[in-house]
């Protein structure tokens, strides 16, 4: 479906058939799962990238102390 139709469903949605609502929350739940899951993936690499960058600067700060 395309985004220029789902916008339309959405705007239109006591007109629209049933066909085009399951559709359409068909393609709304996909995107929310998919997008849940990539927010998680990256906050686990935010989470690596900051505790490597704790380590990294803590050890520069002992040397330069």
């Amino acid at each position: 479906m395309e985004k220029e139709k789902l916008i339309e469903i959405v705007q239109n949605v006591k007109d629209k058939p049933n066909k085009d609502l399951t559709e359409s929350l068909d393609l709304l739940t996909n995107e929310f799962d998919k997008t849940k899951e990539l927010i998680v993936k990256l906050t686990k690499h935010l989470e690596a990238v900051e505790y490597s960058y704790k380590i990294i600067n803590d050890e520069i700060g002992k040397r330069l102390s």
